[in-house]
């Protein structure tokens, strides 16, 4: 559902209270002082049939006994009497419920479950939206409205906090409170029945009235929805996320070697990180940053400037700073020569900024003008310890009268003490400074937020291009999976699991699978070099009986070698099914490096691919970092470096960097491989061995499923719509390609804009501008395919290198009722009819989608557009507010 009908939970114009009490210390009486008390202006109505006023203000007996219709519900009442509440007030016409009432947990487990799905259920029906069951509530500061029993009252500000704790919000809230820190959501999701949060996310993303997102999440219920929506929200302002359950034994039943390195928690940090959100680990870290972000916006970059009254402060925290992964800025020599004017001779000369224990406020103040001066500066951290020399709370002073509101330089403070301090501590409340009561942890929030820039940037990259052609037979990968599937088998031997990674081409070393010992000798005999030998059975991990013997030299020791295994294959797991020995060259390892790649499917966001160091030993060396398909060149070569044998890849002493695009290539071959083909439940490759020439699989375990699961649905991130390519002949014989835009379009799509003319421009655009910015080419080619599309016109070539003669893009909105059009032709291929083909493909994708509407706003002056648009039957309407535009609708439901 998304965010239809959020409004009436999240800007109510009349409340009710369902379960309203004067009982002291009671949830609804609780309830009750809070409506009434928080400054709400719209009505707020009481419901309890065994009172007639409480606190002076009228009760009523039942839900259609309201004077009028509320559009929001609390319900504080037994989980026994819910749904039929939520049946009356749906007959009545309320839009939005917020179900505090708790107890669900505690019931016969089935039991709950079909409770509240028989709530959500009816709720559907009347296009009801909930949030809880068992919650605290929604406080929204902006309309005054306390909807919950917390026990403090929030300032107004511009953070949103959403949780599924109700414990860590109040936490939250009165640590903010002491703080003077304001929000403009505080919500309790609760059992998260209806209400999620990918529904928070897509409206918070598009409200005026917040500047930032934290989130508490203890799980997620709908993968696919959640990282649609963060990935949206993500790109528009700071989303931050403290994910509670980091440990678990989920990965100790594990048998390949990807599912005893990736465990839930680490799925978890690949999905934020594909999203753009930043993950922090604790509340302290979570204080932090909301202390940062309900003031400044986050850094140009890690360049910091320490500013001491004290060394070892100083020193302290540009430990802590570069641990972290800052940068102690570079003072410029101008900076230098002007600090040398106003600072004793003794100060230090460099950053850290000592000036002294006796540093007064105006000395601090004059270094901090210095220093905001400074372009190698990105952020000021100011520290005081207390002295008796010289006053902290003028220097406090210092600071405040030195932030202005269009200072391109972020000031953070840490006055470090106690009792000491406080007078200084009021003072940046009151004017709203970030401080905090360690160097450490100032230094923690300013790289919360340099994090979150660098990981929104590396999102914006452009990805390079394939740099290798590579071919794709699904035939072979359906039919070797349906034969194993047949046989009900489920793990692929290490032949026919090399033999599926070909049908992508995946480089794999050539392998010869023989029945008997004896046939081994001979095979070894006729390869004439060093051999590796495998046992082959789909009931053993080879690492597990020596099921690997390497570097044997010729027939005897084949036959040694084979005789010991099959000893070992009795002695330990004599009911082992045992269908022969596979053989192969031993390949030189000089110069080569031993890599892993893994596949394994999470219940909650489906294949996730884990890539890092291989071997024998890698369960051990847990080296790894994961990535959620699909892949480009970017998070693949992404995914590597995060990665600590990345360092060795590059090359060291004297030792030759291996051939990393082979590597990233390899790793979206693997992607697309498990996109395919639904039925992979893992996949291990290892060893994968690369050298600075390429990269050939030496060993490979795959287990399979029986699914009649559509392959996209399984995905949380829609891949590539592959089959919406079409090949389109012009008159002139040349031929056109027609398919989805993808990110590796975007310097294609620069040069298309620089080749319009100044009109074409300023018709879809409606600005003259000439320029179109890395950022807004990124936003147009790294689109969500499950919530917009845009299709391309262009020559036979590859991604990015292909001219782009034509785009037409739609932008649903979250709920999926209507979308946003656009479409351009270059001059250059107008009177062919592509404008009319492109409107025509992407409003029968439109309909595909489910969308009932498509609408758009064109120039009144652009009678082309117009002429195409009443071609097919839009309604054409001029804008009330600007008689230059014309508004044009589409109903695709008709």
């Amino acid at each position: 559902m998304s965010i239809y009908n959020l409004k009436y939970l999240l800007n109510p114009k009349s409340v009710v209270l369902i379960g309203a009490s004067n009982r002291a210390s009671s949830i609804g009486a609780v309830l009750v002082q809070n409506l009434l008390s928080s400054g709400y202006a719209g009505p707020i109505m009481l419901i309890n049939p065994q009172y007639e006023p409480i606190d002076a203000k009228q009760c009523y007996p039942d839900v259609a006994s309201l004077p009028t219709i509320p559009e929001l519900a609390v319900i504080a009442t037994t989980p026994a009497s819910v749904l039929a509440l939520i049946t009356e007030l749906g007959m009545r016409g309320t839009k939005a419920v917020i179900i505090i009432s708790a107890g669900f947990d505690t019931l016969d487990e089935p039991y709950a479950k079909a409770m509240q799905k028989a709530i959500i259920d009816v709720a559907q029906q009347y296009n009801i939206r909930i949030i809880g069951p068992n919650c605290l509530g929604i406080l929204l500061p902006q309309i005054g409205l306390n909807a919950s029993f917390s026990p403090i009252k929030p300032a107004k500000g511009k953070l949103a906090f959403v949780s599924q704790s109700g414990a860590v919000l109040i936490s939250v809230l009165d640590w903010a409170a002491s703080r003077n820190i304001g929000f403009s959501h505080l919500v309790s999701l609760g059992n998260m029945a209806d209400v999620d949060f990918g529904d928070m996310l897509d409206y918070l993303a598009n409200d005026k009235h917040t500047s930032a997102i934290f989130l508490y999440i203890e799980d997620i219920t709908s993968a696919r929805k959640f990282m649609s929506a963060a990935r949206l929200a993500a790109r528009v302002k700071p989303v931050l996320v403290l994910k509670a359950g980091r440990y678990s034994d989920d990965t100790q039943t594990a048998v390949s070697h990807t599912g005893k390195l990736v465990s839930e928690d680490a799925i978890y940090d690949a999905v934020f990180c594909r999203a753009g959100i930043l993950r922090i680990f604790s509340l302290e870290e979570m204080f932090e940053a909301l202390e940062t972000l309900s003031i400044a916006k986050p850094p140009r970059g890690n360049r910091m400037a320490i500013l001491t009254n004290g060394r070892g402060l100083g020193v302290l925290t540009a430990d802590a700073l570069i641990d972290q992964g800052g940068q102690l800025a570079s003072l410029s020599s101008e900076t230098i020569e002007k600090l040398n004017q106003v600072l004793p001779p003794i100060w230090s000369h460099r950053n850290p900024v000592d000036i002294i224990g006796d540093a007064t406020g105006d000395r601090y103040s004059s270094a901090i003008q210095i220093l905001n001066q400074d372009s190698n500066i990105d952020a000021i951290l100011v520290l005081n310890c207390p002295t008796t020399i010289a006053s902290s709370v003028n220097a406090a002073y210092a600071v405040v009268n030195n932030v202005s509101r269009n200072q391109k330089t972020l000031l953070l403070a840490s006055w470090v003490g106690e009792q000491a301090v406080n007078d200084a501590r009021a003072i940046f409340i009151k004017h709203k400074i970030p401080f905090y009561e360690t160097p450490e942890q100032a230094v923690t929030a300013f790289m919360s937020l340099v994090n979150y820039r660098h990981r929104q940037k590396m999102l914006m990259e452009t990805p390079q291009s394939i740099p290798e052609d590579f071919s794709i037979d699904t035939n072979k990968s359906r039919t070797l999976i349906e034969q194993v599937l047949l046989e009900d088998r489920y793990w692929l031997t290490d032949s026919e699991s090399k033999q599926l990674l070909t049908a992508y081409d995946i480089p794999v070393v050539m392998t010869t699978v023989v029945h008997t010992v004896k046939q081994a000798m001979n095979n070894a005999a006729l390869l004439g070099v060093p051999v590796v030998l495998k046992i082959i059975s789909p009931d053993i991990h080879l690492s597990d009986v020596a099921g690997v013997a390497l570097n044997l030299m010729g027939p005897e020791s084949v036959r040694e070698a084979a005789e010991e295994m099959l000893k070992k294959i009795k002695e330990s797991q004599p009911q082992a099914q045992l269908m022969g020995f596979s053989i192969e060259p031993m390949l030189e390892s000089r110069h080569a490096y031993e890599l892993f790649i893994g596949m394994i499917e999470d219940a909650n966001f489906g294949p996730v691919i884990a890539f890092g160091h291989g071997g024998r030993a890698v369960d051990v060396i847990n080296d790894k970092a994961i990535g959620l398909p699909p892949m480009n060149m970017h998070f693949a070569r992404d995914i590597i470096s995060r990665t600590k044998v990345y360092k060795l890849l590059k090359g060291y002493h004297g030792f030759p960097s291996a051939n990393l695009d082979a590597i990233a290539v390899t790793l979206i071959k693997v992607s697309q491989l498990v996109i395919d083909n639904p039925e992979i439940a893992e996949l291990d490759i290892n060893p994968l061995r690369v050298n600075a020439s390429g990269v050939v699989t030496l060993g490979a375990r795959v287990k399979i499923k029986k699914t009649s699961e559509v392959t996209v649905n399984r995905l949380a991130i829609r891949p590539y719509p592959k089959e919406m390519e079409e090949l389109i002949p012009l008159g002139d014989g040349r031929t056109l390609l027609l398919r989805p835009i993808l990110p590796e379009d975007e310097p294609a799509l620069l040069a298309g804009f620089a080749n319009l003319t100044p009109e074409e421009v300023r018709f879809r655009f409606f600005a003259p501008s000439q320029v179109m910015s890395h950022v807004t080419a990124a936003r147009f080619t790294q689109i969500d395919y499950d919530r917009e599309m845009a299709l391309v016109l262009t020559s036979l070539g590859v991604p990015g290198k292909a001219t782009i003669y034509g785009v037409v893009r739609i932008i649903a909105d979250a709920d999926n009722n209507s979308a946003e059009y656009a479409v351009i032709v270059s001059h250059e291929m107008t009177g062919m009819g592509l404008g009319i083909l492109l409107m025509r493909r992407i409003i029968d994708y439109a309909k595909s989608r489910g969308i009932k509407e498509i609408y758009g706003d064109i120039l009144a002056e652009n009678q082309t557009m117009l002429r195409l648009c009443k071609v097919f039957g839009f309604k054409v309407k001029g804008d009330p507010e600007d008689f230059t535009i014309k508004k044009v609708t589409l109903n695709l439901v008709d």
